[in-house]
């Protein structure tokens, strides 16, 4: 099998031609539309305007923005957006903030995770190309047990061992910080994929679950070794294009897109207000740039784990891909067994798939109390939250910025943001309104492990621990939000079959 090195990552360019992509016209795969009022789609106006009042009341009290859509049988049932986009500049607010609109485009932070590695894993593993048994030292040169290891465990760590973040890393080395990585210390990419192989591992693969970052930059690394190019280029040609999808990308400031098309996010770069140091840590307002530090300073803007960029339209596409069982408007990018092989609980923690976290016993508090238990997705540090929900064919994508926003008491957490004050800190305050608004007697309460007091997940507070909707209106504010097509994001015409040449 092909293997990556620790050395420079050479970038072999592979043309569209040369990928499987199939184009189906007349597949049974639903392509989303519009609906002229909420009714259409099983929603009630009334709840839905409550819910925008409400949202807005949570805008007014400190929360920066967040960009909504709503999907219910392959149809747009609801999509907005409220509050501001930029207000700061640094620790300053602005006299004429840029307002957030259902075009605005933001930073995915975590949902990278899933909507671009495991987009691509999902595919890699439908084509043979990659199997969820296979071992990381397959594909990983140099990934091995060391005679000094205190736990050993990498010369057998499986990709599904990755993948249920049960693999045995930690959950942030902090790579690019050298006071505290240490002999971890990394700013170049290929730096990092060697230091990722000399991270020690602090339990047994298959012992215990720990979200880590490393999982994901790891399975950026094996996408890499395994089609030849860059991670960022595979997914946008082989993934994103197909679709139709042109707000969906890494390095969004690279490839033609303005700030202003972008969701700003931390005041004064990785600072945290002015508590943390390391060379080359940006103090400016970030805006257009991942904020994760180590996708941004140890690799280069794009990593498995972080760095991807979207809106409202482009990732509804995406959830309806997975709703469809992988595929949309006849493109086929994975198979339904995949999917289902993905998003399956795992046995050790129902809350994890492969990758996805799962509802599981109705006990992943993100989702809310309504969601149904097949019910996976994602959350991202930066507010980002996406949720499907097959049982209900209902997808929600919320996207935020909570991070810009003061911080608190730098001293005392400086992970913690004024934001995190307002009701819109916790994802199932919003996802619960969108179920109530369905139309029936009362949605079913599935859980009662909802507590809105502390509903964060986990996983977030260790993301970051340094310490084509142009056809879609921009609605704004407005009532009731746009009932919009996004049929400009579908592929349509003659049928084309592109297909893989094997290595």
């Amino acid at each position: 099998m092909k293997k990556v090195s620790k050395g420079i990552f050479v970038m072999v360019t592979i043309l569209l031609c040369n990928s499987l992509v199939m184009l189906h016209p007349s597949a049974a795969s639903p392509t989303l539309s519009p609906v002229t009022n909420p009714e259409e789609a099983g929603f009630d106006s009334e709840k839905l305007a409550q819910m925008e009042t409400n949202i807005q009341e949570q805008i007014d009290a400190g929360y920066s923005s967040l960009s909504m859509i709503v999907i219910k049988d392959g149809k747009i049932a609801y999509q907005n957006a409220f509050g501001l986009a930029k207000k700061y500049n640094q620790s300053e607010l602005m006299s004429d903030p840029i307002p957030a609109t259902v075009d605005t485009m933001y930073d995915m932070a975590s949902n990278t995770k899933m909507f671009a590695t495991n987009f691509a894993l999902q595919k890699l593993v439908t084509e043979g190309k990659l199997g969820i048994d296979d071992l990381v030292s397959d594909y990983i040169d140099g990934f091995a047990d060391q005679p000094d290891d205190v736990i050993k465990g990498k010369d057998i760590m499986k990709i599904s061992d990755i993948l249920h973040h049960n693999a045995g890393f930690p959950a942030d080395p902090q790579y690019p910080n050298q006071a505290v990585a240490g002999d971890l210390y990394s700013q170049d990419k290929a730096t990092t994929l060697a230091m990722i192989c000399k991270t020690p591992l602090e339990y047994e693969p298959g012992t215990k679950n720990i979200y880590s970052d490393v999982d994901y930059m790891l399975l950026g690394f094996i996408i890499e070794a395994i089609v030849g190019m860059p991670l960022d280029e595979y997914v946008e040609m082989e993934i994103y294009a197909p679709l139709g999808l042109t707000h969906t990308m890494f390095n969004p400031l690279d490839k033609g897109i303005a700030p202003e098309q972008t969701a700003a996010t931390e005041l004064n770069g990785n600072t945290r207000d002015g508590v943390i140091d390391f060379p080359n840590i940006r103090i400016e307002t970030i805006w257009g740039e991942v904020h994760d530090e180590k996708a941004y300073y140890a690799m280069e803007g794009v990593s498995g784990h972080a760095g991807l960029f979207s809106n409202t339209a482009d990732m509804a596409v995406l959830l309806q891909v997975m709703l469809n069982g992988g595929t949309y408007n006849g493109v086929e990018l994975f198979s339904k067994a995949v999917a289902d092989e993905f998003t399956a609980s795992s046995v050790s923690n129902p809350t994890y798939g492969l990758g996805w976290r799962v509802n599981g016993g109705s006990g992943y508090s993100s989702f809310g109390k309504y969601a149904s238990p097949t019910t996976y997705g994602h959350t991202g540090w930066t507010g980002t939250l996406t949720l499907i929900d097959p049982e209900n064919n209902l997808g929600i994508v919320l996207l935020g910025n909570r991070v810009h926003s003061p911080v608190t008491d730098p001293a005392v957490d400086p992970n913690r943001f004024d934001s995190a004050d307002t009701e819109l800190r916790n994802y199932s305050w919003t996802v619960n309104q969108v179920y109530e608004a369905l139309l029936q007697d009362e949605p079913g309460d599935s859980t009662d492990n909802n507590s809105s007091e502390n509903n964060t997940e986990e996983a977030e507070q260790s993301e970051s621990t340094t310490a084509n909707s142009d056809t879609l209106p921009q609605t704004g504010q407005a009532p009731i939000a746009a009932w919009a097509a996004i049929g400009g994001l579908c592929i349509g015409g003659a049928i084309i079959v592109l297909r893989y040449r094997g290595e």
